[in-house]
């Protein structure tokens, strides 16, 4: 994965809404504690824009994303919240200047589209963490300051409590996922996650019982749950069930699937529609460690491995040992001949 220059002060980020519209009193604590932090604040043309619930038409959406995309003297694109419009206007955005100079993606929800389909297609690392329509509320002061040492490229580790149904293991893995409703609505689609042998991470809100089982059936069924090395679970925020009750809570529901898999699975991870939303590093090398005792998630510095082994030591060691070994022997055997000559 390719991680984006990470920020400094004095660099432009920009703020635009993919999705929900929101007014400008929403953004002026997010916008001042940007600045804080000596960063320059530019704001998509239709960021305040109104058309149905959505901040604009999905042209001038994709207008304003794709003007920040194409931009590189802006480090980062935060995205102003989530709801509902980013998959309407993902398959109009061009990417080639984004490849070219790679830029922090960030923001949660309805951005797991964007999170997704860069992953997926051009393997570059984007931030799962909080967005400016959070910054106001109360409980937010860790998930903001995750979201400063993200951006800033500071050591990002954590560590919380263990859950009684946690399922222990110490494995790692590149992280990827998000909401699973999203991703449940990506699957095969040329944005759908890649999870093998990786770390996936999924939250929810606001969804029925039968369907986080629903969605659950789905990432089995695709093939998604028997690849990956281990599952954190976020925030399962205002489950609902039916008249008729489903008869297990969520966590209860994705236990079942972990154990199935034979995978570890921690539980009430501090990221998902909660106040304490910590920052994620998508598509980066992840140690998870899960005891009866507590959860620790370190995130590696940008090109190193938590695998037993790099390939360095894998391949190119041994390889580079025969080479020179064959070497030794025909340089000997050279010798050899010129002595009986």
């Amino acid at each position: 994965m390719i991680t984006p220059p990470y920020l400094k002060s004095g660099d432009k980020i920009a703020i635009v809404a993919t999705a929900r519209k929101v007014s400008p009193a929403e953004m002026d604590d997010a916008i001042s504690t940007f600045r804080s932090w000596g960063l320059q604040v530019l704001t998509g043309p239709h960021l305040f824009g109104s058309t149905d619930q959505y901040s604009g038409t999905d042209e001038e959406r994709a207008s304003d994303l794709q003007m920040m995309l194409d931009d590189k003297e802006i480090k980062a694109i935060i995205c102003a919240r989530g709801g509902y419009g980013t998959v309407r206007i993902i398959d109009s955005l061009d990417f080639s200047k984004f490849e070219q100079h790679p830029k922090w993606i960030v923001g949660y929800s309805d951005i797991t589209v964007l999170h997704s389909h860069i992953q997926t297609q051009f393997g570059i690392e984007t931030l799962h963490a909080t967005m400016p329509i959070n910054f106001p509320d109360e409980g937010t002061e860790a998930a903001i300051e995750s979201l400063r040492k993200a951006l800033f490229g500071e050591i990002l580790e954590y560590s919380i409590g263990s859950q009684p149904i946690n399922m222990t293991g110490n494995v790692s893995g590149v992280l990827t996922g998000g909401n699973l409703s999203i991703l449940y609505s990506l699957t095969g689609t040329p944005s759908d996650i890649q999870t093998q042998d990786k770390i996936l991470f999924i939250e929810d809100l606001d969804e029925y019982l039968y369907h986080i089982d629903r969605m659950m059936m789905n990432l089995k069924r695709s093939g998604k749950l028997s690849g990956i090395k281990g599952l954190i679970i976020g925030g399962l925020t205002k489950m609902n069930d039916n008249t008729v009750p489903f008869g297990k809570q969520a966590e209860q529901i994705i236990a079942e699937y972990a154990q199935d898999a034979g995978i570890p699975v921690c539980f009430n991870f501090p990221a998902g529609h909660i106040a304490d939303n910590r920052a994620l590093i998508l598509g980066r090398e992840v140690q998870l460690n899960i005891t009866p005792n507590d959860v620790s998630v370190q995130f590696l510095p940008s090109g190193e491995t938590a695998k037993k082994g790099s390939i360095f030591r894998k391949i190119l060691k041994p390889a580079i040992f025969f080479l020179g070994f064959f070497a030794f022997i025909y340089l000997i055997l050279y010798l050899i001949r010129l002595f009986l000559k």
